[in-house]
């Protein structure tokens, strides 16, 4: 209950203090959360695959309604990248000039909070109370701070996640229908309930779309390019780093136990889905002029493979997306941070506009390069082992899928040594002799992003070994 109650009192604090005080507040609370996430960690047994940490309350008993929460291995790597991506986020709005910074980060707590509600809730209900709760900060972050036609785009996102949302409500008040007894709405009646193979496939497709808008997943992807464009830094990295793992994770625990009552055509049409949006994204990704909207594309590409690993319902598959998913939110705000510093100091996006920064900023460029090697899939940085076990498992899964998968790791080495070899090297244009040092906040960001990069890739046991048995368990529900 912890993990949830002191953002939300943190974020209530942040409202009411000034801007500098602000800023200095954000970064000691979101290290006292971390500090909290670690303790929680260091009491947790690895080995087993009972849910830890179990609390239930009476909410709306009658309704089914509690107030459950748990953590199990797959909730500890979500729980651990949430608070150490939250750090990194506010660690990184520390040189950013945005009006009423204290309203700012208050609604990152806010979602903070939403976001480990949505690892550890227990009932299904729950789970989509701080679903949607996760939804209102960063509409208010993007539609507050965001760029040009923030109103348009970030309508469109609301609208778009919310219908989606809506339908997973449908298939949760369904399925308490089909229960007996009390608490209903608990993950354990969940897995449960008798249902007919008709029902569980109008679920299912009920979920997955669900969870596919907010991944997002080809082709329901069309909201993310523009509103990841729009948003300020740090609501992209909340959107890219963890909100999108929202939808991974609710395929594994919520959308999965639902499989075993139906056939294997709907797991081929979602597998489908996902390689097409592998290639397609990293096609568009290439095209872009824009070096925002290049890893914007890039992360539609990256979450397809995942997408397609967990969805082969192998261990291996489940394990690399487990891996992969706190790979993938690490790189990805490391990425969209070297964005805004670029385009902090020289005023521009554009490629074209770029050129020859490494001669002016030479240790940004060796951080920026170990973060796209890291996102390339370099061996030995932390996104080839969670690479491997995926396409592993697609591969094992159909030949000819796992051929088409692979092409992410070429598509991906063109789209990000582009953007490195026209942002870094060539001529240097004349705006870019202005471009700076560093300053110390943007070190350390950098700084912690590349050590987690190569720590990670040297052990990916260290993440690997946490959500083993749950995997594991998710599959002996499967059987």
């Amino acid at each position: 209950m912890v993990l949830l109650i002191f953002p939300l009192i943190a974020s209530a604090l942040l409202y009411f203090l000034k801007d500098k005080t602000a800023r200095i507040a954000s970064l000691i609370l979101s290290l006292v959360q971390l500090v909290i996430n670690a303790y929680i960690f260091n009491g947790f047994d690895f080995k087993t695959d009972a849910i830890q940490f179990y609390n239930s309350y009476k909410w709306f008993d009658s309704i089914g309604l509690n107030f459950t929460t748990g953590i199990d291995g797959i909730s500890m790597v979500m729980l651990l990248l949430t608070n150490i991506a939250t750090f990194l986020i506010t660690l990184s709005s520390w040189d950013n000039k945005y009006f009423k910074i204290n309203s700012f980060l208050s609604l990152i707590f806010l979602m903070q909070a939403a976001l480990n509600g949505v690892f550890i809730s227990q009932n299904g209900l729950l789970f989509y109370i701080f679903w949607e709760l996760a939804l209102i900060p960063i509409y208010f972050i993007t539609g507050i701070w965001g760029g040009e036609n923030r109103i348009k785009i970030t309508f469109k996102f609301f609208i778009y996640t919310f219908l989606g949302s809506l339908l997973m409500l449908v298939a949760f008040i369904y399925i308490y229908l089909k229960t007996t007894g009390v608490n209903a709405f608990e993950w354990e009646n969940f897995i449960n309930t008798n249902l007919s193979n008709k029902e569980s496939t109008f679920l299912l497709w009920a979920f997955f779309i669900a969870f596919a808008i907010k991944m997002p997943v080809f082709p329901f992807h069309t909201w993310q390019p523009d509103t990841y464009s729009v948003a300020p830094s740090q609501g992209t990295m909340l959107l890219s780093g963890i909100m999108l793992k929202m939808g991974i994770f609710g395929m594994i625990k919520w959308m999965f136990p639902l499989l075993k009552n139906t056939c294997n055509c709907n797991i081929n049409i979602f597998m489908i889905l996902a390689v097409a949006g592998i290639v397609y994204a990293a096609i568009i990704a290439i095209m872009q002029k824009d070096i925002k909207r290049v890893i914007a594309w890039s992360s539609i590409s990256h979450v397809g493979l995942i997408a397609a690993g967990i969805l082969t319902l192998s261990e291996k598959g489940l394990q690399g997306g487990v891996l992969q998913m706190f790979n993938h939110g690490i790189n990805i705000i490391g990425l969209f941070f070297v964005v805004e510093i670029i385009e902090r100091r020289i005023n521009t996006r554009k490629l074209e506009e770029m050129g020859g920064l490494a001669q002016y900023a030479r240790g940004f460029s060796v951080l920026f390069m170990i973060i796209m090697l890291g996102s390339i899939a370099l061996p030995l940085t932390n996104g080839f082992t969670g690479e491997f076990l995926l396409l592993n498992a697609v591969f094992n899964y159909c030949k000819v899928w796992g051929v088409v998968s692979a092409l992410t790791i070429i598509f991906c080495a063109v789209y990000m040594l582009r953007v490195y070899q026209l942002s870094m090297f060539g001529e240097p244009k004349s705006s870019n002799s202005i471009f700076g040092k560093l300053s110390w906040s943007e070190y350390i960001t950098l700084g912690i992003i590349v050590c987690i990069v190569i720590l990670t890739g040297i052990f990916p046991n260290t993440i690997l070994n946490i959500s083993e048995v749950s995997v594991k368990s998710i599959l002996t529900i499967l059987e």
